[in-house]
């Protein structure tokens, strides 16, 4: 038995990755119209992306249920040492907070620890990384949790955005300022700061907002972990990736992977970004 690690979708890992760590994932919900999606499971990137650009209807979002924890936690607790359950910010979605509440209702009788990354998207994916290796050097409950905690602090996200279209579809800037933008053909360069998503920089054009990515993350080595993250650009990223490969420590590479459903929903399609984790004490 071993202490498990569980996340939530919007954490961004690829499947495959998951599997190999031993990390559950519990899928956030995408809506269109009246049919209701869990990321992940019902729909994939690829699909979401083209539904997003051509269909008629903008979907919004919705946290898993407590339910869907409890039916986790059970789960898992049945041959579990205890469960570490890391999450997107609680300013952004009300995740953490269902996971709490699973926390309370769970026939699991192990310790369970639930975190705050204060991140989300691959930033979150790079904290629930730190503690499924934690877990799977056989660390205790305690030391798995503070693992992730160690982490959250460390991992950052910056992302360029190709249209304001989707933050204001979705809500998270007023329709004014995404006119604006769009007017002047602004790339805004966002940042999850504060457990919240703010305005890091501006760039003209979306080639000077690729050097911004570049020179912010220079800024954070030593680096322990780096990603570049897509919608829907694979071979840029990749691209991108290669050409920071000094950022990180001999014998790691950056990863490239892909913001799925829950974060598309609000950047949209043509986002790239950085997410990183730099080196600890």
């Amino acid at each position: 038995m071993a202490v498990k690690v569980v996340t939530d979708s919007t954490s961004d890992l690829a499947p495959d990755l998951a599997e190999s760590l031993g990390i559950t994932v519990v899928p956030c919900n995408v809506q269109f119209g009246t049919e209701s999606l869990k990321d992940g499971v019902d729909i994939l990137a690829d699909e979401f992306y083209e539904r997003l650009t051509v269909g008629p209807v903008h979907p919004t979002t919705s946290q898993p249920s407590p339910g869907d924890f409890v039916e986790v936690f059970d789960r898992l607790g049945e041959e579990a040492d205890g469960i570490v359950s890391v999450q997107v910010s609680a300013k952004l979605s009300g995740t953490y907070n269902s996971a709490i509440w699973a926390k309370e209702e769970t026939t699991a009788k192990c310790p369970i620890e639930v975190v705050d990354s204060a991140q989300a998207c691959l930033a979150l994916g790079l904290t629930v990384i730190a503690a499924a290796e934690a877990a799977n050097k056989g660390a205790d409950t305690e030391t798995v949790a503070k693992a992730a905690r160690n982490a959250a602090p460390r991992s950052q996200l910056f992302f360029l955005v190709n249209t304001l279209e989707y933050l204001q579809k979705g809500g998270r800037i007023g329709k004014a300022r995404a006119m604006l933008g769009t007017v002047l053909n602004i790339k805004p360069i966002l940042t999850v700061q504060g457990g919240e998503v703010h305005e890091l920089a501006k760039a003209r054009t979306f080639k000077k907002g690729i050097a911004k990515l570049k020179e912010v993350a220079e800024s954070y080595v030593p680096l322990e972990g780096l990603y570049v993250l897509h919608t829907t650009t694979p071979e840029l990223a990749q691209e991108i990736a290669d050409g920071l490969s000094d950022l990180v420590p001999d014998g790691k590479r950056p990863l490239v992977g892909r913001a799925g459903p829950t974060i598309g929903t609000y950047v949209g399609p043509g986002v790239l970004g950085i997410a990183l984790l730099s080196a600890g004490d």
